[in-house]
Order: structure tokens, then sequence, then C-alpha cells
């Protein structure tokens, strides 16, 4: 029975979401977060999750970090992307860092179910009103090292970036964490190595990088 994970802060949305899951599978799990942090909880406390339905703009989550954080520390579950931007650029950015899907908040409950259906079955989805303009929107050259250097992190190392994005200091983030704050310096050094940055600054500029504007909020 696969397992679904719908993130989003919307009860709505998230209903029409459910609705269409168990339209699309029939017999599916079900699982809900509405904050960035109960999306990663949820993911470490329930490893059989086979794909996350995830709002770039819900509360925690600014844009592509979310999908960063998800495709870092669950390298092995797939995620759709939700969003109500359809910027085809924004689009090109997902998919280059590592969404398997791409779905409009505008989407019916027909598209619904055929990207559920279709990346569960391990290909790429798209809605046909933005295939052509997302194919002719070309991958950024640093857009695509910068997933490269992302995906290079471990787990423990994409959570240290993100706290050190928050400015969190070394000792804060080995007690948020669990760890010795020797573990969180030895994290730091690989962190350094692998994003080419060299100090703190530059590591949690490299993470706002994939910061994106909520039309939602543009609109308000």
């Amino acid at each position: 029975m696969p397992s679904l994970l719908i993130a989003d802060d919307h009860p709505l949305f998230r209903a029409a979401l459910r609705q269409a899951a168990r339209d699309a599978l029939g017999d599916v799990e079900l699982l809900e977060a509405g904050d960035l942090d109960g999306v990663l909880a949820t993911l470490d406390a329930q490893p059989q999750v086979d794909l996350v339905l995830l709002d770039l703009h819900m509360p925690g989550n600014h844009g592509l970090a979310g999908l960063a954080a998800v495709r870092a520390q669950h390298p092995g579950v797939a995620v759709i992307v939700v969003s109500a931007n359809d910027d085809p650029r924004v689009v090109r950015r997902a998919l280059d860092h590592g969404a398997a899907g791409y779905l409009p908040k505008s989407a019916g409950l027909d598209e619904l179910r055929d990207a559920i259906r279709t990346v569960l079955a391990c290909e790429t989805w798209l809605p046909a009103m933005l295939r052509a303009s997302v194919s002719r929107a070309a991958s950024s050259p640093h857009d695509a090292d910068l997933a490269a250097r992302l995906a290079s992190l471990s787990p423990q190392q994409f959570r240290v970036l993100t706290l050190v994005a928050e400015g969190l200091l070394n000792k804060q983030i080995a007690d948020r964490l669990d760890v010795q704050e020797r573990t969180v310096k030895a994290h730091l050094t690989a962190i350094f190595e692998r994003l080419g940055v060299r100090n703190r600054t530059q590591a949690g500029v490299v993470l706002r990088e994939l910061e994106l504007s909520d039309p939602a909020r543009q609109l308000e």
C-alpha cells in the first residue's frame, strides 16, 4: 500500500489532495503536515512514505529550501511540488533541485490524480499547459551546480546548514541535534568544503539562494 504525505497549511486544499489520492490509488496511507518542521519530523518517524505533496510556501518553507531539505535528508522519497506559482523558470528550478513533478494549485482533480499516479510510477509529471514553456526554460548552470553541492551533503550536514542559516551558534545547534559541539564543528568543516565557502555567513547565503517570493503574499 503506497504512503503519501500531504504537506500544506490550508485544510481545504489538503482535503482536495486527500480525495485525489484516494481516487487515484484506492487503498493508500495518508499522512498530513502543516509546516516544514512537521514534514521532516513525519519523514523521520515514517520512513515508509513514498511521496510528498509539498507546498512551496507553507510555514517554515521559503521556496525551494524545503524541497532541498527533503531531498537531502530523505533521498528515497519522491516529491511533487505544489504551488500557486506557475512561472516556467520556477518550475524548471524545482525540477533541477529534485522534484519529480510540479502541480499548480489551479489544477483540477483529474490532474491531481494523474500527477500522483505518474510520479508513483517513477516518471516525471507536469501539467499539459506548462510542458512546452518549461521545456524552453533552460536550466541555470549556477542552479545545477548549487543542486549538486547541496546533494553532496549528508542528511545531518544539511540539518546543520539549515540551523546555521537560521543564525544558531554551534552550542545551540549541538543542543538542538543532541550531539556534541565538536561534532557540529566537524560537520561545518565538511559543509564549507563541499559548498565551496569559507564561513558561516557564506554558507547561509547558499541556502537563501533557494528562497522564492510567494505569489499569494504579493497579491495581498
